[in-house]
C-alpha cells in the first residue's frame, strides 16, 4: 500500500507486519500528534514548554515498546525537550509578533537559564531531592495563590525589569528545573509577573526563554548512550522520530494558544495559570509519595 512505501526507510517495523498492526502503528502516531497539539496550545497560552503533558505520556507508553523502565523516564524527558524546541519556536514567534516578548528581560534571563539548566545537577547537588521537590511544590502553591487572588493586575506600562533580580533568578530557575524535571515556564512567569511585567509579557517572554533551555538540554541528552530499543532516528536519549511526531502539530497549535493569551482577559489568564501551578505542585507531591 502507498503508506507502506512512504514510510519505508523511516520505520524500524518490518514490512511483513500484519495490516492490523500497521493501523495500530498509525493510531499511535496520531496519538502522539494529538498530545503535541495539546502541549502546543498550553505552551502558547501559558508560556510553558508542555513537558508536563508530553513526559508522562511518553513515560507511560515507552515501556510497552520495549524500552526498559529505568530508561523510559530519561528518554521521555530528552525527547520532550527536543519536541519543545519546535513548540517553543512557534510560540515565541507568535508572542513576538504581538509585541509580547520583553527583549531586555529575555537578555538578562537567558545566560542564567542556560548555565543553570546545563549545570543544574552540580548546582543543587548539596540539596536533598526530597527537600528540593517540596520547595518547588510549595513555591508553585504560593505563586498560584498570588496569581489567582483578586487584584488589579499589572496593566499599566512598566519600566525595565530589574536585571539584578533577573540574572540570578534565571540561574536558580534553570538549575531547579533541570534537577526537579519541570519546565522553566512554571517558575519564569511568576518571577516576571512579580517583578512588574504585565502577565501577557511574562508569558511571551517565558515562551522565548524556553527555546534556548530546550536546545541546551537536547544537546546534552544527545551525548548520552542510546538504549538498544530506540529507533534508528535516536541520538543519545533523544528519539527524533517521536519528537517530530509530537512537534508536527504543536507548531500549528502553539500560535492558537498565543492568540488566546492576547485575547483573553487578564483575570482569566491569572486563574488558568494558577490552576496550572497547582497541577504542577500536585504532580511533584504525587511523585514524592510514590518514591520517585
Amino acid at each position: 500500500m502507498l503508506y507502506r512505501q512512504l514510510y519505508k526507510g523511516l520505520s524500524d517495523i518490518p514490512e511483513t507486519l500484519p495490516e492490523q498492526e500497521w493501523w495500530f502503528f498509525m493510531l499511535e502516531t496520531m496519538t502522539l500528534m494529538l498530545i503535541g497539539a495539546l502541549a502546543g496550545v498550553m505552551a502558547g497560552l501559558l508560556g510553558v514548554g508542555g513537558g508536563l503533558i508530553v513526559v508522562p505520556a511518553l513515560a507511560f507508553w515507552l515501556p510497552s515498546k520495549g524500552i526498559a523502565p529505568a530508561d523510559a523516564l530519561h528518554v521521555s524527558v530528552a525527547t520532550s525537550l527536543a519536541s519543545i524546541c519546535v513548540t517553543a519556536s512557534a510560540s515565541a514567534w507568535s508572542h513576538f509578533r504581538r509585541g509580547g516578548v520583553d527583549s531586555s528581560a529575555l537578555a538578562w534571563l537567558t545566560p542564567g537559564l542556560l548555565l543553570g539548566s546545563g549545570c543544574g545537577a552540580l548546582l543543587v547537588a548539596g540539596i536533598p531531592g526530597t527537600a528540593l521537590t517540596l520547595f518547588v511544590a510549595t513555591f508553585c502553591v504560593f505563586a498560584a495563590w498570588q496569581m489567582g487572588r483578586p487584584q488589579p493586575g499589572n496593566t499599566t506600562p512598566q519600566g525595565a525589569l530589574p536585571g539584578h533580580w533577573l540574572a540570578p533568578g534565571g540561574l536558580v530557575i534553570g538549575a531547579v528545573s533541570a534537577a526537579v524535571g519541570i519546565g522553566g515556564g512554571s517558575l519564569t512567569v511568576p518571577l516576571l509577573y512579580r517583578l512588574g511585567a504585565p502577565l501577557r509579557a511574562a508569558i511571551g517572554t517565558s515562551s522565548a526563554a524556553g527555546l534556548p533551555i530546550a536546545m541546551a538540554g537536547t544537546l546534552g541528552y544527545m551525548l548520552a548512550d542510546t538504549p538498544a530499543a530506540l529507533s534508528r532516528w535516536a541520538v543519545g536519549l533523544v528519539d527524533f522520530k517521536l519528537a517530530l511526531a509530537i512537534g508536527s502539530l504543536s507548531v500549528l497549535t502553539a500560535p492558537i494558544g498565543a492568540a488566546l493569551a492576547h485575547r483573553w482577559p487578564v483575570a482569566r489568564l491569572r486563574r488558568v495559570f494558577a490552576f496550572w501551578l497547582l497541577l504542577v505542585a500536585a504532580l511533584l507531591l504525587g511523585r514524592l509519595l510514590r518514591g520517585g
